[in-house]
């Protein structure tokens, strides 16, 4: 489900492309088709090499706040998955990290919430 609700966040949101890595869930499986709501026959999808630079991968906790990004209007958000996270083979490819502060107590966001969130971000003003 979380690559469908992303996939319906940056429709929503306006990116013109979302970029899969291997070993990424199925995009067309039954789970991601039905939180998409549709939107992943609508929004082109794409490999690692189709990505545009720069990239930021958006982390748990260590990262610039998502808000003091210089980069705010063609960015590709590199998220990893919930339980493992990003490989430091990919971090260490991104241009910057991020995080989105969370309060006090709390344990993480889960990626496809942490996703829209920073696909808002680089649209608001």
């Amino acid at each position: 489900g979380n690559v469908g609700t992303l996939v319906r966040a940056a429709e929503a949101l306006g990116p013109a492309f979302v970029a899969l890595s291997p070993g990424c869930a199925e995009p067309t499986g039954p789970k991601a088709l039905r939180a998409s709501a549709g939107a992943i026959f609508r929004v082109p999808l794409g490999g690692w090499a189709d990505a545009p630079k720069p990239w930021v991968a958006l982390v748990p906790r260590g990262g610039v706040p998502l808000w003091e990004l210089e980069a705010r209007e063609r960015v590709t958000f590199v998220l990893g998955a919930e339980r493992e996270g990003l490989p430091a083979a990919v971090l260490a490819d991104c241009e910057e990290q991020a995080s989105i502060p969370q309060a006090s107590g709390a344990e993480s966001l889960n990626v496809a919430v942490a996703g829209a969130i920073a696909l808002y971000e680089t649209r608001r003003p």
